[in-house]
Formats: structure tokens, sequence, C-alpha cells
């Protein structure tokens, strides 16, 4: 049985500005979209292709906590430079994928390469913050940094195009990324008149972002930059490619926890959030420059 769609929501008509770096569309939450009904999926913002421009000035975002949850850069086009508390760094170029686990606390930035950032370009990237369970909250921070060449790949009958598992399982191929909980991610770039299908458990939250083109999924149309959000019903997706198309698939079991949120962290309790603050002043996230 086929997944009915709940919904097919446009991109919001105006982006908003994360530091100077990340011009993003919110995607999740907003439109009646909560954090638990996408849960574990807190956030997606979306950066669509836009070219800032060369700058001397490194664009980005300065140092940040997180804790409590996960962020999760994937990068389309552009360049991404990371730096954390823990002592890791490193690059994402298009195709990479920078999977963060804040956990107890880390402090974080981001930034265009700087190479990248002096000759200009464009620049399309996905952020999606996935929540952690209770139990996982504390864990150590840490970081999976997957470059294209590690993803699990199938590539569709009659060249039409290939499907990158970042996480979960697609048609028996497993994607490398680790979670707490069950979560499939899927980087699916259909040619024009193509179609994949593929099953899901029927509970989790399951959505797609068409990062670009046009496709038919389920039966229904999807414009480019609009946002799929499915019943919890039926397994099957069924996504066919009107024109050429890059399309994001996630799905997750639900936490059935309480979430509270505030800013950059996510946790069960607002005592807990009053915690956070108070580890976060007094240096227990580590310190960056």
């Amino acid at each position: 049985m086929k997944k009915s769609i709940e919904k097919i929501f446009p991109r919001p008509a105006q982006p908003g500005m994360v530091g100077d770096g990340f011009r993003v569309y919110n995607m999740v939450p907003g439109n009646g979209i909560t954090k638990r009904r996408m849960s574990p999926f807190l956030l997606l913002d979306f950066n669509a292709e836009f070219d800032f421009g060369p700058s001397d000035h490194i664009r980005g975002v300065d140092v940040h906590p997180h804790k409590g949850f996960e962020t999760v850069t994937i990068a389309y086009k552009g360049s991404v430079a990371h730096h954390d508390s823990s002592g890791n760094s490193g690059v994402i170029n298009p195709g990479d994928v920078q999977w963060m686990t804040a956990g107890a606390g880390i402090l974080h930035k981001e930034y265009h390469e700087e190479n990248f950032s002096r000759a200009g370009g464009p620049f399309e990237m996905v952020q999606l913050w996935v929540n952690l369970p209770a139990k996982d909250k504390s864990t150590k921070a840490h970081y999976q940094g997957i470059t294209a060449d590690q993803m699990g790949k199938v590539q569709l009958p009659e060249n039409g195009g290939i499907v990158n598992i970042i996480a979960g399982v697609f048609q028996d191929t497993k994607g490398p990324a680790e979670t707490y909980t069950a979560v499939n991610l899927f980087d699916i770039k259909l040619e024009k008149g193509h179609q994949t299908a593929f099953n899901v458990p029927q509970h989790h939250n399951s959505a797609i972002l068409v990062v670009n083109g046009e496709a038919e999924v389920n039966g229904q149309l999807a414009k480019e930059h609009s946002f799929v959000l499915f019943e919890n019903d039926g397994e099957e997706v069924v996504i066919k490619a009107n024109e050429q198309a890059v399309l994001l698939f996630m799905s997750g079991e639900p936490i059935d926890e309480p979430i509270v949120s505030y800013g950059p962290f996510v946790m069960n309790t607002q005592e807990e959030i009053y915690q956070a603050f108070e580890d976060f002043q007094a240096g227990k996230f580590g310190t960056l420059e």
C-alpha cells in the first residue's frame, strides 16, 4: 500500500539568514509542521542554490553551542568548513555529509571554505536537526564525516539515476551513518521520465524535500523546492521525475518523549534547559576561537 500524502507545502516566500553565509528557507518547523509531527527531525533549513559572490571575508556562522541533538549538513553545491570544541575540523564538498552529535554539549562554527569563499559560485546545502532520545542526550559529543564515495549507492535501472544512502536502508543497501534511532536519509537523483520505488515503515514520520526539478510522488505533483509530508499509513513511496530531479527523502521512528527547546539546546524538561545554560556558561562545552 502506498503512503498517503498529507500535504505538499511550497517553499516559504522569503528566506532568512543564518549568520552571513547561509540563506535558508525554514521548512521544519513551520507551515503547521511541529517538531513533534516530524520527530525525530526537529528542523530542516534549505539553502536553495544561491551565489553569494566572491568575498575576502569568510562567510558563515561564528562560534555557537549545541546540546541534546545532532546536526546533519548535506552539501549539494559549494564547500563548507567547520571546527568544534572536541578538536574536530574538516571540509565538506558536494556529495559529502557532516553528521555531528552534540550530545552532552559542544561549541561549533561553520563557514564557507576559504578558497570557495574567495571565488564565489553556486551554494546549495541542507541542514537537518535530529533529536536524541533522553538516554542519549548526555553522550559525548562526536562527529561523523561522510564523503561522497563512502555513501551506500544504488544505480537505478536503464541509467535512470542514482540513490545515495546516507542513513538507513534502501533496497537492501545500507548507508554509512550511525544513528541513535531508526532513520532513513536518501539523496535521490532521477533522470527525466524515470522512477524509483521503495518501502519504509508505516509508523515512521516521512517527508521529501524537492531540492531541484519536478516529480510526481505517489501520483501527486511536487514542484521544485516543495516539501512533501506523508501520512503515517502505507509503506510504499513511488517517485517519477517529470524532469531531471534531486530529492531528499527522510523518515524516522518517532521519539515519544517531551521536547523542550530553547535556541541551540533541545532537552526533555525546562529544568534541563536551565542546566544546559549553566553548563555552557561554566565552560563545560570546551573552548573554541
